[in-house]
Order: C-alpha cells, then sequence, then structure tokens
C-alpha cells in the first residue's frame, strides 16, 4: 500500500455569489520514501491539494489515505495526532520573529509536553543537521532567506515526522540557495527515510529532486509519473509547455539567427540521454539529406542525477524532406516530438 493515497478528491469554495471547483477527481499515489513533486503554474490548485494531505483542508469529496488510515474518518484528536507525523514547511517560513532559532526550532516540542532542556538539546542538534549551529542564538531578522527556510526545516524535524509537505518551499529564493535547500531536503530524504511532498512551479526543482512527479492544471492532474519518463516523453501539453519553458528560464542555447526562425514550416523536440551526444548525428543528417536544419535550442539537464541533453529543431516546409529528416532521427533511436509556438 503507498504511504499515501488521493481517491477521487475534489474540493469546492463557495461564497455568496461564487463556487470555485479548486480540485476535480484528483487521483494519485505516494511510495514511501519518495521525493514526490506536483506542479503547476498559478491557480492550478496544487496548494489546495497539499493542504488536504494533511486534512488543513478538508476535501469536498473523496478521500486522503496516510499510512492505510482514512484522515476524513478521524476524530479531531485522532487527526491532531496523526498530523505530528505530517510536518510542513512554507514559502515565506513562517518563524516567530520574537523569538531566537533555537527556540523557534524547540518551539512545537514545548507543545507536545517535552521540557525546556531537553526539546533545545534536540533543536541543536536539528540545527547541526541543517548546517546552523553557530546561528542558535540569532534572531529570524538577522538572517537570510536561506537560512531561514534551514530553520524552518529543522523546526518540521523537531517532531520527526514521516512525511514532509514542501509547499513551494524555495519560490523566495534565489537559484543558488534553492539548490542548497534542495540538496538538504535530498539528504535529509536519504538520512532519515522521510517522504517528502514538493510543491513548485519550477520544473528545475522537480528535475534536481523529484523522482515523480504530477502535473495540474486548473484543478486537475493531466500528467504523471516518474520524472525522467515524462521529462523524455511528455504525453500532454501541460507538460510540454512546462518543459519548454523551463529551458526559456534557465539560459539555454539559441543557435538560429531571428530572421531564420521565419522560415521554419516544423519544430520538433529531440531528447538525448546520456548516451547519445548531439553533433554525429545531426551533422551526419545534415550530410545525408543535403539541406540545413535550425538549431533553435540547445540544452543540457540533470534529471534525478543522470544527464539529458535535449534539441529543438526547426525543419524546412518541404513535407517529404521533413519526413526524411524524422526517419533518419529514428533510426538512431531517438524518439521525436512536435512542438509549437515561441522557443
Amino acid at each position: 500500500m503507498a504511504q499515501i493515497e488521493v481517491r477521487h478528491l475534489s474540493k469546492t469554495f463557495t461564497s455568496k455569489d461564487v463556487k470555485v471547483n479548486a480540485l476535480r477527481d484528483i487521483n494519485l499515489e505516494i511510495e514511501q520514501g519518495d521525493i514526490y513533486g506536483i506542479i503547476g503554474m498559478s491557480g492550478a490548485g496544487k496548494s489546495t491539494l497539499v493542504r488536504c494531505l494533511n486534512y488543513l483542508e478538508k476535501p469536498t469529496v473523496g478521500e486522503v489515505w496516510v499510512e492505510g488510515k482514512e484522515l476524513g474518518g478521524m476524530l479531531e484528536k485522532e487527526l491532531l495526532k496523526q498530523r505530528k507525523d505530517i510536518a510542513m514547511i512554507f514559502q515565506h517560513f513562517n518563524l516567530l520573529m520574537q523569538k531566537n532559532v533555537v527556540d523557534n526550532v524547540s518551539f512545537p516540542l514545548l507543545i507536545q509536553g517535552v521540557k525546556k532542556k531537553e526539546a533545545r538539546k534536540r533543536a541543536k542538534e536539528l540545527l547541526g543537521i541543517v548546517g546552523l549551529e553557530e546561528k542558535a542564538l540569532a534572531y529570524p531578522a538577522q538572517l537570510s532567506g536561506g537560512q531561514k527556510q534551514r530553520v524552518a526545516i529543522a523546526r518540521a524535524l523537531a517532531s520527526d515526522p514521516r512525511i514532509l509537505l514542501c509547499d513551494e518551499a524555495t519560490s523566495a529564493l534565489d537559484p543558488q540557495t534553492t539548490a542548497s535547500i534542495l540538496e538538504l531536503l535530498k539528504d535529509i530524504n536519504n538520512r532519515f527515510g522521510i517522504t517528502i511532498v514538493i510543491i513548485t512551479h519550477q520544473m528545475s526543482v522537480i528535475r534536481k529532486i523529484c523522482s515523480h512527479v504530477a502535473i495540474m492544471s486548473l484543478g486537475e492532474i493531466k500528467e504523471q509519473g516518474r520524472v525522467d519518463e515524462i521529462f523524455s516523453h511528455p504525453k500532454t501539453k501541460e507538460a510540454r509547455e512546462l518543459i519548454l519553458k523551463d529551458m526559456e528560464g534557465e539560459g539555454p542555447v539559441n543557435l538560429a539567427k531571428p530572421q531564420e526562425r521565419l522560415k521554419e514550416a516544423k519544430k520538433i523536440r529531440i531528447v538525448f540521454s546520456e548516451n547519445s551526444s548531439f553533433e554525429p548525428v545531426i551533422a551526419n543528417m545534415v550530410l545525408k539529406t543535403g539541406r540545413p536544419v535550425n538549431i533553435l535550442r540547445a540544452d543540457t539537464k540533470n534529471v534525478g542525477g543522470i544527464a539529458k541533453g535535449e534539441m529543438i529543431l526547426g525543419l524546412p516546409d518541404d513535407k517529404s524532406l521533413q519526413q526524411e529528416i524524422e526517419d533518419y532521427i529514428r533510426e538512431r533511436g531517438l524518439e521525436i516530438e512536435e512542438v509549437t509556438g515561441d522557443v
């Protein structure tokens, strides 16, 4: 049985004259020890979904099962106990500004009835795990954004959770700090076996840390599966758009001149694994067909620790030549998908 299972979950918000279907028939399974990403643009419903996973938001219909227990069937007292196993960190850290770092981390332990001396000892151990031992007596206002998030992570770990929910936990951070926080989360996952669910709108976050991903749009899951498989073979428009946006955001190489880009009748995307390379395939194809193609975009990504390249080609308007080019590429074991729009 999956550690987290969502069955036919929908959530509707209703005000005086407005009814908003935030989530529609959501089904997903998250295995113990996974780092599972839920990605979508603003308004996709991903933050509502993650709040349903610990019943901070109660679904309108559907079920959430955690470790074989259905949260909707629990009494409030049972639900509070269950939530101790499901910690959460947020985009804006939610630290207590009037308390120093060690007291922030101690706070959930004190609420649980742990003695102050013991709570502070545990808090200092956790600060060591997140690399902030020297900041124990500092206050949040004296910390950088990355340091604040490390404190928030230490605080989340205080109750020894089995699940950690991260709601846009790196969205307020610069790329370098984001990378360090993702490495910390990956280390925590490896060391303690904590299942991590990451809510984000950035495909780069999914690529760097997640094993599985669900892609959301307008309250629905459009596609889900292993990250490497979706990156290599996206099946939906939403997945393809997020992958292309990821390429745009990290500054991949665009080799075609503006005046050349206007001539393409068709654009195709090719994904290269660590065992293939760009130049021989494309160069040999050009030699064979006798016609150049525009390399509109070329980039290399780290997907789950494996180097993968991708290239977008602009093909000429001759349909027989398009077919010849595509056949040549497929004969080399590479898969092709057509893309549309600006690249």
